[in-house]
């Protein structure tokens, strides 16, 4: 079954492939349910800035909403859910952030790809996590599969590899941590750095681990 008409740049270098089969005849044979495919979503990490930010340390708030429904029904979990079947997955990270919260046009950047297998008890989940800075007021109001948004303050602090971010809101009486392990794998020149949970309170699912992370990179960046 073709995914879509326009084929063209997928002709290749043979007419054939070694079963005899052009292009078209191999498309409208294949059986996408043939594997188990993962489910993909998308998560943004959404922070605030009260005026230009320049340094670290200045305080930084990050967006997040609390779930309506199961799994972690309850927890504080960022903005996000599934991209639809045609959909480029900036495209569905901004629609998902409008339909949870509200908020439109944000430019993003591409955090990176998260799918450890048992992230999500539903289903076998990728999430693609997405991430920007904005240095000014914008009104938020839960919807969608969120039962509430708002910001709450983040800071991160670090002892030799262990980080902790604490978010809270005091106006709202929210407090949540986690605390997260950090790893450096050298491969030749490159430096790949790498999260694992450590503790965990009252938010959803991996999403700690995306918090520290994106904070940690906000934090080399700006140093």
């Amino acid at each position: 079954m073709r995914f879509f008409e326009d084929i063209e740049r997928f002709r290749g270098t043979e007419p054939v492939n070694e079963q005899g089969q052009t292009l078209e005849e191999f498309l409208d044979d294949y059986d996408a349910r043939k594997y188990d495919c993962p489910s993909n979503t998308v998560d943004m990490l959404v922070f605030k800035s009260e005026g230009a930010y320049t340094t670290w340390g200045q305080p930084l708030k990050l967006l997040m909403i609390r779930r309506r429904n199961h799994p972690s029904i309850g927890d504080f979990a960022l903005p996000g859910g599934f991209v639809e079947i045609r959909e480029d997955l900036e495209t569905a990270a901004k629609r998902e952030l409008q339909e949870e919260t509200g908020v439109t046009d944000l430019p993003l950047i591409q955090l990176g790809a998260f799918g450890a297998p048992d992230r999500d008890p539903r289903w076998r989940i990728i999430t693609t996590a997405y991430m920007t800075l904005i240095e000014k007021e914008i009104p938020v109001q839960a919807g969608d599969d969120a039962k509430d948004a708002m910001w709450l303050d983040a800071k991160l602090s670090q002892q030799d590899d262990l980080l902790r971010v604490d978010l809270t809101n005091e106006e709202k009486g929210v407090h949540l941590f986690t605390t997260a392990r950090l790893e450096s794998h050298k491969v030749s020149v490159l430096t790949k750095e790498t999260f694992s949970m450590v503790e965990n309170s009252g938010i959803a699912s991996d999403h700690g681990v995306l918090i520290v992370e994106a904070l940690y990179q906000i934090r080399k960046a700006s140093e």
